[in-house]
């Protein structure tokens, strides 16, 4: 009995670390690029969008994962994007009552969670197969990998930027801001760089092993 419990630790904790790590929503399987590039230009608006993308994928896999054996086949797409809009227009709405300037900020990428393809493919690929316990470990994992990667971004971004990280000023007066990397193209700039990191790493990993 001990050791069914274990192994079903186990596995649940594998999912968790998968989308952390061996299959990094971003880093790896570099889905949703839209939002990844759009608005990681500061820390604040990568970590906003990176949380209201892991609680819809949260939210969508549970309930998908529930609802598995009563949704048809022949509409399970678009039952699947009909759970996802409702809690994509609950995040959206919570935004908005929080922070009015967030919410222009990070402007119709909230809505576009609906066709982000991460939490679509969990759905579909995942929760729709597995029970309710294993969905959740599994958004958790790939919700919380995805928000990791937005922060690294942001981050970068905002720091070489702007000279600041969550609007706190890191640099004296005489820091030279590299503006580029605010704009679209610095972006690209800093997501090749992570992903060029990220390999090395796993290369380095499995080298090892």
């Amino acid at each position: 009995m001990s050791n069914v419990v274990t192994n079903t630790e186990s596995k649940s904790t594998d999912e968790f670390i998968k989308g952390l790590w061996k299959d990094n929503p971003v880093f790896v399987q570099v889905l949703g690029m839209c939002p990844v590039l759009a608005v990681s230009n500061t820390a604040e608006n990568a970590l906003a969008m990176g949380i209201a993308t892991a609680f819809v994928l949260l939210m969508s896999n549970s309930l998908v994962s529930l609802l598995r054996n009563f949704i048809p086949k022949e509409v399970r797409i678009a039952s699947y994007i009909l759970i996802i809009a409702t809690f994509v227009t609950i995040t959206d709405y919570t935004i908005q009552a929080i922070s009015v300037d967030l919410h222009k900020s990070l402007g119709a990428f909230i809505s576009l969670i609906v066709v982000n393809c991460l939490i679509l493919s969990r759905a579909e690929a995942f929760a729709s197969k597995n029970t309710l316990g294993k969905s959740v470990m599994d958004a958790l994992g790939m919700g919380l990998g995805f928000l990791f990667a937005l922060f690294c971004l942001g981050a970068v971004r905002e720091v070489l930027g702007s000279g600041t990280l969550f609007g706190f000023s890191l640099f004296p007066d005489g820091f030279q801001e590299w503006v580029v990397m605010i704009l679209p193209a610095g972006g690209f700039f800093t997501l090749a760089a992570w992903l060029l990191i990220f390999n090395l790493i796993k290369e380095r990993k499995e080298a090892s092993k």
